[in-house]
């Protein structure tokens, strides 16, 4: 019985610890010529310490590598569950000490804001990657990938491509990924998003230079199966803000 019970409550907390990750993907495009000091102050000393005490640990802030028009600032905020999605905005409202740091902010006047709109992607983590893995080594750069398919079952069969066989081809070629998942809400589904870090450019085409070659992605880009699961690619290049926590 004892043997049974330990069983069981293995079973559980090997499930808990495997649970699904829903990851937003939020993006501020700036206003041409506008100072960024309100926004960034706001993300530092408000948001991002409201979020941890929600127990939220790790919000990743980003800004476009090189010169880019229009700029954006980018926040990922992984959420345990769907539900800590769902509740986040509701207990930012009633955290006294949130509405007290980001006073300045919400106060502030229409001229003052410095971003013309936000754009919100919601990332449902997938089986074989279920949470974010924060990179082990300090990363200067992080490449971000959105795969699109022509439809939902194209979408599956690209997952499962990752699941099977791509995450461990990354593995083996020095592509340290971040997190994977299916977009559930958004722009341009059907998708997956992914995120990569690295130290620097140089380390980021040394890794894809492997990724080709490889003899397992030799031999999964040859299968039916696969066959034109993904139609689009749109990439960017990330560069930390300094108050990022990835």
């Amino acid at each position: 019985m004892r043997l049974l019970t330990t069983f069981l409550l293995f079973v559980f907390y090997a499930t808990l610890t495997a649970q699904e990750q829903f990851y937003e993907l939020r993006t501020y495009e700036m206003a041409f010529s506008k100072p960024a000091d309100v926004l960034h102050n706001y993300f530092k000393q408000a948001l991002i310490p409201a979020l941890n005490r929600q127990g939220i640990a790790t919000v990743g802030a980003f800004e476009e590598y090189g010169e880019s028009l229009p700029k954006k600032i980018y926040l990922l905020i992984p959420y345990d569950n769907i539900q800590a999605f769902q509740d986040s905005k509701d207990l930012l409202v009633k955290d006294a000490k949130y509405l007290q740091d980001a006073s300045s902010y919400l106060k502030d006047s229409e001229d003052a804001i410095p971003f013309k709109r936000i754009s919100s992607n919601l990332i449902r983590s997938t089986t074989g990657f279920p949470k974010l893995d924060k990179p082990a080594e300090k990363a200067n750069l992080f490449e971000l990938r959105i795969y699109e398919s022509y439809n939902e079952d194209a979408l599956r069969r690209k997952v499962k491509m990752f699941v099977d066989s791509e995450f461990g081809i990354f593995k083996d070629v020095g592509l340290p990924m971040l997190f994977l998942g299916s977009n559930i809400a958004g722009s341009q589904m059907p998708c997956l998003t992914y995120m990569l870090a690295f130290k620097d450019m140089n380390a980021r085409d040394d890794a894809w230079a492997k990724f080709g070659p490889h003899p397992e992605w030799q031999r999964i880009t040859k299968l039916e199966e696969y066959a034109n699961a993904m139609n689009d690619i749109t990439r960017v290049f990330l560069t930390p803000l300094p108050y990022s926590q990835l």
